[in-house]
């Protein structure tokens, strides 16, 4: 899973949905105080919007890796549970209960969950998320972002690579109308009659006013994760087979989770072939930057649908390119071992970087006493100089910005998280 949104924009995006965004940007204008950030907690900026996933994937990563994380890290995780099995993206004051005021987030559920089945001995909190997961489920069977507001394919598809990965079978997963988890995704998927052509096996984030799909490469590789029944952490035997991806099957199969996430990562192969990594509109302008996260997000869905041929060229561009995205980035550096993990690659030594290394110096020192020696590169004195408050000022007036264009436009950069 890879950077996501901002998860500053996906907050003020919550605020703007019931019409509060003029008291959120007037905010922006009156910096808060820095925050303090707790001693469990993996990176150094402000968790408010992305404490929960950050913390799930840098736990996440270490544990693909062999490591065992420290205590005090999988204890806060822990303890930003609600007594009703949500998460919300961060909680400040753990020791206040909470309340109908809690904005509790389905993403960070379901990476939490994720997290904590990987670890082990969390049980009671795993089986305490997946069943408010489907508490909240909506009507058509799929999930949004906040509970109660629209369904879209990202979060869908989080939450159900989060039930696979707890053992849950998401076909078997119904609203109160009878609705699967899948039959709530597969509605978001372009078929044989999208235009362009080159559209057709992508995922829209949400329709368009009109109804229409755009498709969204966010989107697109969450749904290969949960249309294969996978997680984040994709194993590299996954798939004993290396073949390239191909284009959506025309006529498609209809109700097919698989088929529909072999099509899907057609569309991702051929994305990739222009650049060798995916790209998104610079804030604020037409002109496109190269998309870092997403690109990660689709080296891993590539991967576990058998296709890391497919994804050999985006991941040398990461080798080459996702040093300075990462820095400090707990998310992204989380995101790029689980890619590294999944397509085989030695995460140690990824275009000159130690990915293992510079995650440990995040957060707090794995158990294992090799991992401590190796966790203080001796850039982590730069590492304290995260450019936080500007980062997270300029999400929130894109969020005010993007308001008119809809709702859907701002959340589709859902995974923009790991630039925190």
């Amino acid at each position: 899973m890879n950077v996501r949104r901002s998860a500053a924009t996906l907050a003020v995006s919550a605020v703007l949905c019931v019409g509060a965004a003029p008291a959120a940007l007037a905010d922006v204008a009156t910096p808060s105080p820095a925050p303090v950030v707790p001693s469990g907690l993996f990176g150094k900026n402000d968790p408010t919007y992305d404490g929960v996933w950050r913390q799930s994937f840098a736990l996440l990563a270490q544990h693909t890796v062999g490591l065992k994380p420290a205590q005090q890290a999988v204890d806060w995780l822990v303890g930003q549970q609600c007594a009703d099995g949500g998460f919300a993206s961060f909680r400040a004051d753990t020791a206040a209960a909470c309340d109908a005021k809690t904005m509790l987030d389905t993403n960070a559920t379901a990476v939490a969950v994720q997290a904590l089945k990987a670890l082990g001995g969390q049980d009671a909190a795993v089986k305490k998320g997946v069943d408010w997961l489907k508490s909240v489920q909506n009507a058509d069977g799929g999930w949004a972002y906040v509970p109660g507001s629209p369904s879209e394919a990202s979060s869908t598809s989080v939450v159900i690579s989060a039930l696979s990965a707890a053992g849950e079978k998401p076909a078997e997963v119904k609203s109160k109308t009878g609705k699967s988890a899948y039959e709530g995704l597969l509605a978001f998927q372009l078929g044989c009659s999208a235009e362009p052509a080159a559209d057709r096996g992508a995922f829209a984030y949400q329709p368009t006013a009109d109804g229409k799909l755009p498709a969204n490469a966010d989107a697109t590789a969450a749904a290969v994760l949960a249309g294969l029944g996978k997680g984040a952490l994709v194993s590299p035997s996954s798939s004993p087979t290396d073949t390239p991806a191909a284009a959506l099957a025309c006529p498609a199969t209809a109700g097919d989770p698989a088929a529909a996430a072999q099509g899907a990562a057609g569309y991702l192969a051929e994305a990739l072939k222009k650049d060798g990594h995916l790209t998104a509109l610079t804030p604020g302008s037409d002109q496109t930057t190269p998309d870092t996260g997403n690109t990660a997000d689709a080296v891993i869905a590539l991967a576990a649908a058998g296709h890391k041929q497919s994804a050999a060229g985006a991941l040398e561009w990461l080798k080459a390119n996702s040093a300075e995205w990462s820095k400090g980035n707990p998310a992204g550096l989380g995101t790029l071992v689980l890619a590294a993990h999944a397509t085989g690659t030695d995460p140690k030594s990824f275009g000159g970087t130690d990915l293992v290394a510079a995650l440990n110096a995040t957060g707090p020192a794995p158990q294992d006493a090799s991992a401590k020696a190796s966790a203080q590169p001796a850039d982590k004195k730069d590492e304290k100089k995260e450019k936080d408050s500007g980062s997270n000022v300029w999400w929130m007036i894109l969020a005010g910005a993007a308001a008119g264009m809809g709702i859907g436009i701002v959340l589709s950069g859902r995974r923009k998280r790991n630039q925190l």
